[in-house]
């Protein structure tokens, strides 16, 4: 803000590991990915998500003789973990739903075993899932922005409380609240617009998860 500007912020680009691996793997960095781009769509500034962001994909290992990368060839740097095909439908005889040709043609990179586990149409149909949370989010940002909740011209005040509880407050009326640690964190008080998991209880945050709160 200091030179005019707001930030602009991403978690995911083609030079790095996908945030669900990046975060720890599994289950795990499943949720850690969630509750990053619950904040990272909340925050002041500008927000880029990567292609296949939104559906939480795993960064792939890609067999040895697959990539396509040029910068595996010239210094045995694969960045095409994160470049596979993204999974549109579940069936892996179709290249899930990236080639939908009678007879598939091979992709460039090969599709994952399993692929298909985090294809749109799977997701689509399951309202907890990754692209569901994204939608909601996006949605809501739209609204919030529309309502003039927050504004181009917001700065941002960070700050972490007891706990480990990490609060950007963007303007008097909207904070961002991501809870890290292993403890549940006690949220601001005010109305919960958004939350990466369902509250453990009310005005509680657990750990691992990430919350929109509007105060009065």
């Amino acid at each position: 803000m200091e030179h005019g500007a707001a930030p602009t912020w991403a978690l995911e680009n083609y030079d790095i590991v996908r945030s669900v691996t990046r975060f720890g793997g599994g289950s795990l960095g499943a949720a850690r990915a969630r509750i990053a781009l619950v904040a990272l769509l909340g925050l002041p500034g500008a927000a880029y998500l990567y292609q296949g962001q939104e559906l939480g994909l795993p960064e792939v290992d890609v067999p040895v003789q697959a990539p396509v990368d040029p910068m595996w060839a010239r210094g045995g740097v694969c960045r095409d973990g994160t470049r596979v095909p993204l999974p549109w439908t579940e069936d892996g005889a179709r290249n899930v739903g990236f080639s939908v040709a009678e007879t598939a043609a091979d992709p460039w990179l090969p599709v994952p075993e399993g692929w298909g586990a985090h294809a749109v149409q799977r997701q689509q149909q399951d309202a907890t899932s990754a692209l569901s949370l994204t939608k909601a989010a996006l949605e809501l940002r739209r609204q919030l922005w529309k309502n003039e909740v927050f504004t181009a011209d917001d700065g941002g005040i960070w700050r972490v409380k007891a706990g480990n509880l990490l609060i950007c407050e963007r303007n008097e009326h909207f904070h961002v609240a991501v809870a890290i640690g292993t403890e549940p964190k006690q949220l601001p008080a005010g109305t919960v617009l958004l939350s990466a998991a369902p509250l453990a209880a009310d005005g509680w945050r657990q750990p691992n998860n990430a919350a929109w709160v509007l105060q009065d």
